[in-house]
């Protein structure tokens, strides 16, 4: 890399001129990037929207991660919970700030895993905008739009006695490979070391570039889906959610959690789809029964109590990067 090829060297407009073609059109987009704001169709008369951020260091670390894997990531992160809702997701909007030593590369690689990941889990959404800035520390903050097709949202609030617990999508898969990556793609320092990383590539894929089912969310909500979340912080603690929000408890059976239940349970970042169903419906696509809604708050397993653990940045992130 020399100087020239840098963020800080070449600029803002000319970096953005060389983003813009690599980034995804919507199918909904009236007015796309360049102008003061984007502007898109709302087919339903409403739209979903939310909001999440990756930064180097409690998100992602830049010698395990290529920029592809980034931005799809980002956008991964992102649709599913947008297909959470039982919504289709239609558009993105993404802000990067970088170090001015950056090379402009690292933002085309983001570009292109997020035109990449938009096309393989949502057909139809793209990236209408955005914002481009400078800071010490690469940050990808990215809100997505959903169109709900004229169907209630799904919310965490309809679980009812009685419902099957049903998940589409793996349990426990990104953080069985974080935990490889961090035993196993550092050096004798204990730091990221990206050749290793490459070498356990076809292990960690999903934590560095996730495959949540987001078809699945669309076709719950047309399959009577009473609840549902997405499933990024771990099974314990994200169901806990939504049987607070839903005033009831859940009961998961160890033997539909796979291997290792423990893992499926207090993994975090597989971004599946957790939902419940009324007993006796057919389960839509790709979903599976794990467990049944009962009376009584807080979660369990085979009938005992579990704790929530999961992914929370303020309290297990240790300050590293790399």
């Amino acid at each position: 890399m020399t100087v020239s090829d840098t963020l800080g060297a070449v600029g803002e407009l000319a970096v953005l001129a060389r983003i813009f073609p690599l980034l995804p059109s919507a199918a909904h987009e009236l007015l796309g990037p360049g102008d003061d704001a984007a502007v898109v169709a709302a087919p339903d008369g409403r739209y979903v929207v939310t909001t999440d951020m990756m930064i180097h260091g409690p998100d992602f670390r830049l010698a395990w991660s290529t920029a592809h894997d980034l931005g799809w990531k980002a956008a991964a992160s992102n649709l599913s919970d947008v297909a959470a809702m039982g919504a289709v997701p239609t558009a993105l909007v993404v802000a990067l700030a970088a170090p001015a030593d950056s090379p402009v590369s690292l933002l085309e690689g983001i570009a292109e895993g997020l035109r990449d990941a938009c096309a393989a889990l949502a057909p139809g959404c793209g990236v209408v905008g955005g914002d481009l800035s400078v800071s010490s520390t690469l940050t990808i903050a990215v809100t997505a739009f959903g169109d709900l097709e004229g169907r209630p949202a799904v919310l965490r609030s309809g679980a009812r006695e009685g419902d099957i617990i049903a998940v589409s999508g793996v349990l426990g898969a990104a953080a069985a490979a974080l935990r490889i990556l961090f035993e196993e793609a550092v050096d004798s320092d204990g730091q990221p070391d990206a050749d290793r990383a490459a070498l356990l590539r076809d292990r960690t894929v999903a934590q560095l570039a996730p495959t949540p089912p987001i078809t699945d969310g669309r076709l719950a909500a047309l399959g009577g889906a009473t609840a549902m979340l997405d499933l990024s912080d771990g099974l314990a603690i994200d169901s806990a959610r939504l049987a607070k929000a839903s005033q009831i408890a859940l009961n998961f059976d160890s033997r539909a959690l796979g291997a290792h239940p423990q893992l499926a349970l207090g993994g975090g970042e597989d971004h599946s789809l957790l939902a419940t169903f009324p007993p006796g419906m057919p389960l839509p696509g790709n979903f599976r029964r794990i467990g049944s809604v009962i009376v009584g708050s807080g979660i369990f397993l085979d009938g005992s109590p579990v704790s929530k653990a999961g992914w929370d940045p303020y309290r297990d992130w240790n300050g590293g990067r790399g």
